[in-house]
C-alpha cells in the first residue's frame, strides 16, 4: 500500500461559501488546492457590482482568506488558472492580478469559458504550498 498522507479541508466564513458540493480548498500533504473564487461578496452570497475589476479584486481577496485559513499567503501559490466570461477582459483581470502577485509569479493558464457561476465575469482557482518556499 502506497504511503499514506493527511487530507485536510479548509472552509472560512471570511470568503464566499462554496455554492456546490465542494471545498473552498483541500490541502493534502504539503500542498494546498484551492477551488475557483468567483467575485461574491462573503456576507450577501452576490457577486460584486461594477464588472470584472471588483470581481477580480473580490475573488483574489477571497483567495487571500482561504490562504489565511491555511497559514499561508499569495507568495505561496505556485500555479493558478483564470477563467474569463469574456477573453477582451484578460488586460484588465491582469492589472488586479498583478496587486497580489508582485513578484515570482505563479505559473498560470488563462481560458474563456462559455458561461461561469452566478453569471460572473472572472474565476481564479489556485494551487499554493504550505511550507517555506526556499527560491533559487
Amino acid at each position: 500500500m502506497a504511503t499514506k498522507v493527511i487530507r485536510t479541508i479548509i472552509q472560512t466564513k471570511n470568503a464566499a461559501q462554496a455554492i456546490g458540493p465542494y471545498s473552498q480548498a483541500v490541502l493534502v500533504d504539503h500542498t494546498l488546492y484551492i477551488s475557483g473564487c468567483l467575485g461574491i461578496e462573503p456576507a450577501s452570497g452576490n457577486i460584486v457590482s461594477g464588472g470584472v475589476v471588483p470581481e477580480a479584486e473580490q475573488a483574489l481577496k477571497n483567495m487571500g482568506e482561504i490562504l489565511k485559513a491555511a497559514d499561508v499567503g499569495y507568495e505561496n501559490v505556485v500555479k493558478t488558472t483564470v477563467l474569463l466570461a469574456d477573453m477582451n477582459d484578460f488586460a484588465q483581470v491582469n492589472e488586479v492580478y498583478k496587486k497580489y502577485f508582485q513578484k515570482r509569479f505563479p505559473a498560470r493558464a488563462a481560458y474563456q469559458v462559455a458561461h461561469l457561476p452566478k453569471s460572473g465575469r472572472v474565476e481564479i482557482e489556485a494551487i499554493a504550498i504550505v511550507a517555506e518556499i526556499v527560491d533559487q
